[in-house]
């Protein structure tokens, strides 16, 4: 494993499967946590009635898998990294270093970043009140959904602002792919997939090559779980 750039001191290459396998004694396969879930979805969750799809987790960051003829794509290791298309040339920072990728509007990290840049311009939200009163070390997904039922207008405008990235970044793999479905997941995704369905779909239809033939949008039908569940189907596969 090379690097995993949400979380910051993972900097070198290390063998993570030769040394678990050593240490316990066990085979081990490796599988992105995005992948796994996806390839569960594609098996036995929302993706069931599709040959190919894409798979969209919009959490701390906004990671991606694809499954297509049934069969989850690894490409050369990094397929799926649809959170780093670029949706702005020159755009805002991501967590990865680069400008103008989908995660840096959308990614949760990334959004909460933007409200305490917000913050300390003057603007006013209740992000922070909620996260210290639900006591919580961060921006989570109950918190942004508990703001948004508020109304706070500075929830109001980051989501709004991801909802757009997700629209163009995704819009633009289903060109590219022409997947028969898309299924949203992850902390953010599940929060917010079914009330934000339409705006999301909305969001994509003006980036659409085949405006007229839409992928159908999904949200996960194993949340929290779809990852252990991928990861059982890699060993037992």
């Amino acid at each position: 494993m090379t690097s995993a750039r949400n979380l910051p001191s993972w900097e070198e290459s290390f063998p993570l499967g030769p040394v678990l396998a050593e240490r316990f004694g066990l085979e081990v396969t490796l599988g992105n946590d995005v992948g796994t879930a996806i390839l569960a979805e594609s098996e036995i969750g929302a993706g069931r009635p599709y040959d190919s799809l894409l798979g969209v987790w919009w959490g701390t960051g906004t990671g991606g898998g694809v499954v297509l003829g049934g069969e989850l794509w690894r490409g050369r290791g990094g397929a799926g990294e649809i959170g780093h298309v670029v949706v702005k040339r020159g755009g805002a920072r991501c967590p990865c270093g680069r400008r103008g990728c989908m995660e840096a509007y959308a990614g949760r990290l990334a959004m909460e970043r933007r409200a305490r840049a917000l913050v300390e311009e003057g603007e006013r939200t209740k992000l922070f009140k909620l996260m210290d009163k639900h006591g919580r070390p961060r921006l989570t997904s109950g918190i942004w959904a508990r703001a948004l039922e508020q109304e706070d207008p500075m929830a109001v405008q980051l989501v709004d602002r991801a909802i757009e990235a997700l629209g163009a970044g995704v819009a633009s793999a289903v060109n590219l792919l022409d997947v028969e479905a898309v299924i949203l997941g992850g902390g953010m995704g599940e929060r917010l997939g079914e009330p934000y369905h339409d705006r999301l779909l909305a969001a994509m239809h003006p980036h659409l090559f085949r405006d007229d033939t839409p992928p159908a949008l999904r949200v996960t039908e194993l949340p929290g779980v779809g990852g252990g569940l991928g990861a059982a189907m890699l060993v037992s596969g």
